[in-house]
């Protein structure tokens, strides 16, 4: 008993756990180094995004005169009139439908039918199971643009050229091996007792995958989802080459054919109101799907 106290007392940095705080260890000038290096750059990088994007912010706000006579000034009147010229007058109305149609069509085709792939090809060994997956992967190497010719000619022969259903199911397919790419692992690394636990309670392997195993992997799949939503959103070649129909152009169609269409007598101060309204979308689907994507980041690591 004794010799214990005195080992206690000999050694007061060690409180009831038997081991040192982290708090006691004093950060060593390689450590300040590493550290004042990557604030550094984080704040480097912090500028160089949000500036252009608040410059864009304000600009909206202004006429094309005060644009160029004092670019980094603030507006005289904060008014929505371009807002409403590039909603009305630019068409950027028609443009953000169809691309929220497209877009969201083509997410909810890829993930559902990209998250039952993936469940079967991590779950299930049969015949040709690998080369699935390895075709998968070659997918996500082909370039779009040495598609677009053999995609002209299906979508013509289908009857879905330069038409909103035609674009959804060309956008699902380019999401689709990516998505089957990242929820394989998510899928690979559920546990398989839950499956068989409720394959013991008598759930079909339908059930089973939308009521037990789908909502497990809801952080891979509210990861996966904004990752292709904003390479869908920003997809420019696709909707050029394969919709020349002017009435179901996308947003990045508009905003191209706007900026285009008067050379230097554009709107300007429409066309900054205009890429706001393109910015916005990405960025309220980032701030609702924030914590799914952390915690499947964190869910990730811990792995």
């Amino acid at each position: 008993m004794t010799v214990q106290t005195t080992a206690t007392t000999a050694n007061p940095a060690v409180v009831g756990t038997g081991t040192r705080t982290p708090a006691s260890r004093k950060p060593t000038t390689g450590d300040r180094v590493v550290g004042t290096a990557s604030h550094t750059v984080l704040i480097i990088w912090s500028i160089v995004v949000v500036v252009p994007l608040l410059w864009t912010v304000m600009s909206s706000f202004k006429t094309s005169s005060e644009i160029f006579a004092s670019p980094f000034s603030l507006p005289s009147k904060w008014s929505f009139d371009n807002y409403v010229n590039a909603w009305t007058t630019a068409g950027i109305g028609s443009f953000f439908l169809n691309s929220i149609v497209v877009v969201f069509g083509a997410l909810i085709v890829t993930m559902l039918f990209g998250s039952m792939c993936a469940y079967v090809l991590a779950r299930f060994r049969f015949f040709g199971s690998r080369a699935i997956y390895y075709l998968m992967l070659a997918g996500l190497t082909f370039p779009v643009f040495l598609a677009i010719v053999p995609l002209f000619f299906v979508l013509q022969s289908l009857g879905l050229l330069n038409s909103l259903p035609g674009l959804i199911l060309t956008y699902a397919a380019f999401a689709f091996p990516f998505t089957v790419f990242f929820l394989f692992s998510f899928f690979k690394s559920l546990p398989v007792s839950i499956a068989e636990a409720a394959a013991i309670d008598g759930a079909g392997e339908w059930r089973t995958f939308f009521q037990v195993m789908l909502p497990m992997a809801r952080p891979g799949l509210a990861t996966v989802a904004i990752l292709n939503f904003v390479g869908l959103w920003n997809q420019f070649l696709l909707p050029v080459a394969l919709n020349s129909n002017p009435q179901n152009y996308v947003l990045t169609q508009g905003m191209a054919s706007f900026a285009a269409q008067a050379g230097y007598s554009v709107d300007f101060g429409a066309l900054f109101a205009a890429s706001v309204i393109t910015v916005v979308p990405v960025l309220i689907v980032y701030l609702i799907f924030q914590r799914q994507l952390q915690g499947s980041v964190s869910q990730g690591t811990d792995k």
